[in-house]
């Protein structure tokens, strides 16, 4: 009678559970992203955070006492100087124009840059960094509905220039004939910081070219400037933006087991799913 030397007599190991961690490994690894399949996603996800930002209710009173709330923390902090920086900005008329269309355009437009950008270039970390931004909205909308804020410009008694209809300029969705498309009292977060923040620590922390990096850093800080000289936010609104993207990083993170910038560039053939079977030795020796 023959028999394998040395040979591991256990059970062989099945190949893993496709139903099981196999599934599993199968969401958490990274694909090349499709195009169109990305659009028609970014073009859904923002209309339904639209649809829920703006079907949560108004409710302008304890919009207008959380303002004034916010306003007397920010005092007592030391920190309420919103009404300066907003009625020094806009003794120079073509600054304040300049930061109202600021304001209107390029927290889109930047944006939708980035994720071009990396769809291109960092295919392997786009899924990621895309869920960071699409946590960080979703968790901003659960604070919208759970705490209205009026933005600085409509406080009632606060002295603050509405910058847009002073300029009589386009400037925000909250502002003159385009007010009744957008919740005004949806102040906190900001996610013109969450997502300016989003662009400009995905720029740092991916670009080669260290002069990009460094106009991706300048961005989220001018960002901060113009939502406050034009009253459309207290820099504690900011504050919140900024907790809601940490939300979304910790997401990834979990997620991920992984930050975006720690998982490769290019995306990989996809999960390897090996069988765990004890391989049979290439020359066993046999005894008779």
């Amino acid at each position: 009678m023959t028999t394998l030397e040395g040979r591991d007599r256990t059970a062989p190991r099945p190949v893993t559970d496709v139903t099981g961690r196999g599934v599993l490994a199968r969401l958490r690894t990274p694909r090349r992203p499709r195009f169109w399949f990305e659009i028609l996603l970014i073009a859904v996800s923002y209309w339904t955070y639209s649809l829920i930002r703006n079907a949560v209710p108004e409710q302008k009173a304890q919009a207008l006492a959380n303002a004034d709330w916010i306003w007397k923390v920010e005092h007592h902090l030391g920190i309420a100087v919103e009404n300066t920086v907003n009625h020094t900005v806009n003794s120079v008329k073509w600054l304040i124009v300049g930061m109202n269309y600021y304001y209107a355009t390029l927290h889109f437009v930047v944006t939708l840059g980035v994720l071009v950008w990396l769809y291109r270039s960092h295919p392997g970390r786009y899924a990621a960094t895309r869920l960071v931004l699409f946590a960080t909205t979703a968790v901003a909308l659960v604070g919208y509905y759970f705490y209205p804020l009026a933005p600085p410009r409509l406080m009632t008694g606060g002295d603050f220039i509405d910058t847009v209809l002073v300029h009589e300029t386009w400037g925000s969705m909250a502002s003159g004939d385009l007010k009744n498309m957008s919740n005004q009292y949806a102040a906190m977060p900001s996610m013109h910081i969450g997502w300016s923040l989003w662009c400009g620590l995905t720029i740092f922390a991916l670009a080669s070219v260290p002069w990009v990096r460094i106009l991706g850093l300048l961005y989220p800080a001018g960002t901060l400037v113009v939502i406050v000289a034009t009253a459309n936010h207290f820099w504690l609104d900011a504050v919140g933006g900024a907790l809601c993207l940490a939300f979304g990083y910790a997401v990834v993170r979990v997620w991920y087991g992984a930050l975006p910038q720690g998982l490769p560039r290019q995306v990989t053939a996809g999960p390897v799913l090996t069988s765990r079977r004890t391989a049979p030795p290439r020359h066993p020796e046999r005894a008779a």
